[in-house]
């Protein structure tokens, strides 16, 4: 199997990034698999990117180019914006190639792409033909042109019908999945199959049974509002809850401030992989109060994989990834008061409750997020779409 991805760099580093190069490699080793990517720039070279993005054709001549130099069986599309823009469906479409996307964010049903806007979650668009309200309040970068500009080119596409010209949508949650199947989008269930994420881990250090009743919590992520951390910090503070927070961000001050008055919360900052995995592997349980719906966090999927029971926060992708009194806990999302009963009760349980979560949690790791259970419902998508696709002439 011939297999082209295409992907859109966004000028700084980020999750879908990672996840496109896991899955180069992942599919390297049995697959004929050519990556070709494309860059946002700053400036006026991504002014003029943004200008073009309804209808790039520089960057259908690359996707043209790349398709004749590789002829695959099939096109997987991840990130489109800006640079690209969805011409490259069309493109691939001509040629008779089957076409899979998948949905990192919720770009295709609001500017804002996150559904999330102004410390609180944004879910007006889903519904709406046109994102009005988005444009008004500029949810995209805080600029209603360019929020404009975005609505305005998956509108097009829409009316056009470039989003019906993809195969199939591969969507990191079932919660996902719902969404897009309930908003406006207005595309078929048959269109969206659900394939996570997964988390390229080394041996976990073993985690074990006797651990004292203090052993801390954890949180790591990015120090920023949507990922909770006014909660968590509320929570915590003033407690005599152990807890471990790594990472950094915007809201590293009040993280450190608050740190230094409670003795029972320890700040480490930004930990390579290395530093991490004894801590996530020793911690009682990985705190995760993320106040917005999430993509798939790559936190839990680490967390699952070293055997480590998560308390999560009642929403979005976390229900779809964690049941209660299984693998972890739920608590109502962005409320400080029901994670610290929740965290007090956690420590109150008997310890071997705790491990049975624990493995519960490396169960889930096992049956779904592996490299190679990932691998083996990639290609079984790429096979049912070439299979059930018009033949090429």
């Amino acid at each position: 199997m011939r297999i082209l991805i295409i992907h859109n760099h966004y000028q700084n580093p980020g999750g879908e990034d990672t996840v496109v190069a896991q899955e180069k490699r992942l599919l390297g080793g049995t697959e004929n698999v050519e990556l070709v990517t494309f860059h946002n720039r700053k400036g006026w070279m991504g002014m003029w990117q943004t200008f073009w993005s309804p209808l790039n054709i520089w960057a259908a001549q690359k996707v043209k180019r790349a398709i004749k130099r590789h002829r695959p069986d099939i096109i997987h599309i991840h990130n489109l914006h800006y640079a690209i823009g969805p011409i490259a469906i069309r493109i691939a479409k001509r040629t008779g190639i089957p076409v899979v996307m998948t949905l990192h964010n919720y770009r295709l049903l609001c500017p804002s792409a996150t559904l999330f806007y102004d410390g609180k979650l944004f879910i007006d668009s889903i519904y709406t033909g046109f994102p009005w309200r988005a444009i008004r309040l500029g949810v995209h970068s805080r600029s209603r042109i360019k929020t404009f500009w975005l609505a305005l080119t998956v509108w097009l596409h829409k009316k056009i019908g470039t989003w019906q010209m993809v195969d199939r949508y591969l969507t990191l949650t079932d919660f996902a999945k719902q969404l897009f199947i309930r908003s406006s989008f207005g595309l078929s269930a048959e269109k969206y199959v659900t394939k996570p994420n997964f988390a390229a881990v080394g041996q976990s250090p073993p985690r074990h049974t006797d651990r004292p009743q203090t052993a801390p919590f954890l949180f790591i992520g990015r120090l920023t509002p949507e990922k909770g951390i006014n909660v968590l910090l509320e929570a915590f503070a003033g407690t005599d809850l152990p807890l471990q927070i790594v990472g950094d961000g915007p809201l590293r001050n009040e993280v450190m401030k608050i740190a230094g008055v409670s003795p029972h919360i320890t700040y480490f900052g930004a930990l390579d992989q290395t530093a991490i995995t004894p801590l996530l592997a020793s911690c009682t349980a990985l705190i995760f109060p993320s106040i917005w719906y999430e993509g798939m966090p790559m936190t839990l999927l680490e967390a699952f994989a070293a055997g480590t029971p998560v308390i999560v926060s009642d929403l979005g992708a976390m229900q779809s990834m964690v049941q209660d009194g299984q693998n972890g806990w739920l608590f109502t999302p962005g409320d400080a008061e029901a994670l610290r009963e929740k965290a007090k009760l956690w420590l109150a349980t008997e310890n071997a409750y705790r491990h049975r979560l624990g493995s519960g949690a490396k169960q889930s790791y096992e049956k779904f997020y592996t490299a190679e259970q990932n691998r083996l419902l990639l290609t079984e998508i790429y096979s049912s779409v070439i299979a059930s696709h018009p033949r090429k002439q």
